[in-house]
């Protein structure tokens, strides 16, 4: 089964797993290779390397082969060992780093026509972020345009959609992003405007794929489809009018080149760019560890209200499994930082629980207070004012209010506010 997968983001995320699952259970069998051109240039190559392995070892269940792929001035033996791994596989992936560092390694070099013949042969090619951004006729330079500030402009891609499957498309993963908070960040961080900027240089022929964080578009050569697996949509994108697609939703090439080329409709209506989201919608499934460890916290706090030590301790330990389910993640940020934190200021609140004791101090008091009230009561009806006093006095230095009502005493802890107990 001839494949290209697009994912839009989380490629080595604990949110894609089932969906890397899927795609290997329908892939011929063969050598699984990871291309890590993308981020060969950073300094932390090696660990975003072996991170990578032991996400798809342990989470999705496949071993991969690594193709360590070498500057272009760089070893020939080496070149020939990567493009001799590519031949054999029956799997190929790239994730995260950087598209137009990624295009200027593999332009000119075999790698494109070893991916595409990984395809032909059958196989899948799974491109992710930086990666994803390469397969179509023109890439964002996302890094140059939005951290260095370099006017909106296209660089040329491998085009190995068009050569696979005839579709004219620039891919932009990331594309309902939302990082920026108050400012626009979907399109792979371009925002409307620039994308608008963009759109507007390109050939008649071309559209734009979007690509939802945390979702893939698995295109079939053999079906001849589109189908979205996934939390978010995949968009077609025509001078500024979209229709989306979601999870489970199947598109024929034929019907997905002519959205591209805005020559028909699918009869559905184009969805407008929205507002810029903000937050996590309530339900959904977290699509990142500082989202997780937002969960967990909120459900840590309300059992920690309730006294809840079983909830608490539960809440400790799904952040601690999250923290473990997102360490092979790719994506560098500071999430781990943030979800480790949450999860020490969890323990520690735990910890000071476990020192007052989780019960209900005032079930535990009970007993005691009431006999004393009950003494108190036995003293005053005696006339003993003095002892029925001290009782009142030695239970308030002990944080006890006694309150005399028409109806009896009644008592309140620190804290309780208006909510008294009336011995029984």
């Amino acid at each position: 089964m001839s494949r290209i997968v697009v994912m839009g983001s989380g490629e080595t995320a604990p949110t894609m797993v089932r969906v890397h699952r899927e795609v290997f259970a329908a892939a011929p069998a063969g050598p699984a290779v990871l291309l890590d051109t993308p981020f060969a240039f950073q300094m932390n190559r090696d660990e975003l390397v072996t991170r990578t392995v032991q996400y798809f070892a342990q989470s999705v269940g496949r071993q991969v082969e690594v193709a360590r792929w070498p500057r272009r001035d760089g070893d020939a033996a080496a070149v020939e060992r990567a493009l001799a791994l590519l031949d054999q596989a029956a799997w190929a992936f790239a994730g995260p780093g950087s598209p137009t560092y990624a295009l200027q390694q593999w332009a000119g070099t075999g790698v494109p026509g070893a991916l595409a013949a990984v395809v032909r042969r059958g196989g899948t090619v799974v491109m992710g972020s930086a990666a994803a951004l390469t397969l179509g006729s023109h890439t964002v330079p996302v890094y140059e345009i939005y951290k260095v500030g370099a006017e909106p402009a296209w660089v040329e891609g491998l085009d190995l959609l068009g050569e696979m499957t005839g579709l004219r498309a620039a891919v932009v993963p990331h594309y309902d992003n939302a990082e920026g908070g108050t400012h626009d960040t979907r399109f792979c961080y371009l925002g409307e405007p620039r994308l608008s900027v963009l759109e507007s240089g390109l050939p008649d022929e071309v559209g734009v794929l979007g690509v939802d964080e945390h979702t893939a578009a698995i295109l079939d050569l053999s079906a001849r489809t589109l189908e979205v697996r996934g939390n978010g949509l995949v968009s077609v994108r025509r001078r500024g009018s979209t229709t989306t697609f979601a999870d489970g939703q199947l598109l024929a090439f034929d019907d997905l080149r002519g959205l591209l080329r805005g020559e028909q409709s699918t009869g559905r209506a184009p969805a407008a760019p929205g507002p810029v989201a903000t937050g996590v919608v309530a339900g959904a499934p977290a699509t990142s560890l500082r989202a997780e460890a937002e969960s967990c916290r909120t459900v840590f706090d309300r059992a920690l209200a309730d006294r809840d030590v079983d909830a608490c301790v539960q809440a400790v330990l799904a952040l601690e499994q999250a923290i473990a389910d997102w360490s092979a993640d790719t994506l560098q940020s500071d999430d781990r930082d943030e979800a480790r934190r949450v999860l020490r200021a969890m323990l520690v609140r735990l910890g000071d629980l476990a020192t007052v004791g989780a019960a209900d101090p005032r079930e535990t008091l009970a007993p005691y207070v009431d006999l004393l009230l009950d003494l108190r009561t036995s003293a005053r009806d005696a006339k003993d004012f003095a002892t029925s006093d001290l009782v009142r006095d030695r239970l308030a230095a002990a944080g006890v209010e006694v309150r005399d009502t028409s109806d009896g005493a009644e008592w309140l802890l620190p804290g309780d506010g208006g909510d008294a107990v009336r011995p029984v």
